[in-house]
């Protein structure tokens, strides 16, 4: 499947802004389902300074700098991607206990060995992939997520002994997408797990988080997923142009089959209709848009996404 994505960004600032600089990641990855044939920015007012690189999760990262006096100030990124659908049956994916996901994981290093020699040992043996080294770094906590009691007890009832872990994460899933409220007015970025959790309200990027957390809490590697997701208007309705939005989702290691994502909002194994911008150990190294800006006073905040399906 093909898409065309524009996102737009718009801040209207009460007073003039003499100086920003800022940070991008608009453009999606490149991997093996999925693949950004093109992408480009329109920024208003033209910066004076652009570069792009990688983060340090392989992520796209624009920065940008205006120096001129502005009242506004408008990011478009226009991206064209191709989906390569993926497989949705659990039963098509490695049915390793949890248990012993969590070993694989937990392993150390031998004392005298380097990561390198390691993973050469490993590649070698076909005892474990490559990536299980970088996949231990979304084992522990990270900015905005954090292992607690109460989260652990949450996920408790998915960890059944001996359970696949395809099957532990597609419970653990499908009891958030019920057990919680969809509700964008309860939650800001800021708000924390604990009371996501107590309130059982909030949004994607609440409930990713949530679900990471309780993985993590049981020794098992999981990440943040950023990006859009296409939405079909109505049988006779029009489709609204902008009226798709951001959306968060995550990602779990399995060995002998690599990362699968799971959308909790939705409750669905993602295919061809999710399109991945960046990944994180949660939202705070995926933040579609920040900077820095000097002066400006008060200012208001309004994005417009458009996932267009080509064909």
């Amino acid at each position: 499947m093909k898409y065309r994505i524009t996102h737009s960004t718009f801040y209207h600032y009460s007073q003039p802004v003499g100086l920003c600089q800022n940070e991008a990641r608009l453009q999606p990855r490149d991997f093996w389902h999925q693949q950004c044939t093109s992408s480009r920015f329109d920024i208003k007012p033209t910066p004076v300074d652009f570069r792009e690189r990688l983060d340090f999760f392989g992520n796209r990262v624009a920065y940008f700098a205006i120096q001129q006096p502005h009242t506004q100030l408008v990011v478009t990124a226009i991206s064209d991607v191709t989906i390569t659908p993926r497989p949705n049956r659990l039963d098509s994916f490695s049915q390793m206990p949890w248990e012993q996901a969590r070993s694989l994981l937990l392993e150390p290093l031998p004392i005298g060995q380097s990561q390198n020699q390691q993973a050469q040992g490993q590649q070698q043996n076909q005892e474990q992939p490559l990536d299980w080294l970088e996949a231990r770094q979304y084992l522990m906590d990270s900015p905005m997520i954090s292992i607690s009691p109460e989260l652990t007890d949450y996920a408790l009832a998915s960890f059944q002994p001996n359970r696949a872990l395809v099957e532990v994460v597609h419970d653990l899933m499908g009891r958030i997408y019920k057990d919680f409220t969809y509700d964008p007015t309860f939650t800001t970025i800021a708000t924390p797990l604990s009371e996501v959790l107590s309130f059982r309200r909030g949004v994607c990027q609440d409930f990713a988080h949530l679900a990471i957390a309780c993985l993590r809490a049981y020794g098992i590697a999981a990440r943040y997923i950023s990006g859009y997701v296409e939405t079909l208007p109505e049988p006779g309705k029009q489709r609204l142009v902008g009226a798709d939005a951001s959306h968060a989702w995550f990602s779990v290691y399995i060995p002998g089959t690599g990362w699968l994502d799971f959308d909790p909002t939705n409750n669905t194994i993602p295919l061809d209709q999710h399109i991945t911008l960046a990944w994180g150990r949660d939202y705070a190294d995926v933040t579609p848009l920040k900077g820095i800006a000097f002066g400006g006073g008060q200012h208001t905040l309004s994005v417009s996404v458009d996932v267009l399906g080509l064909g």
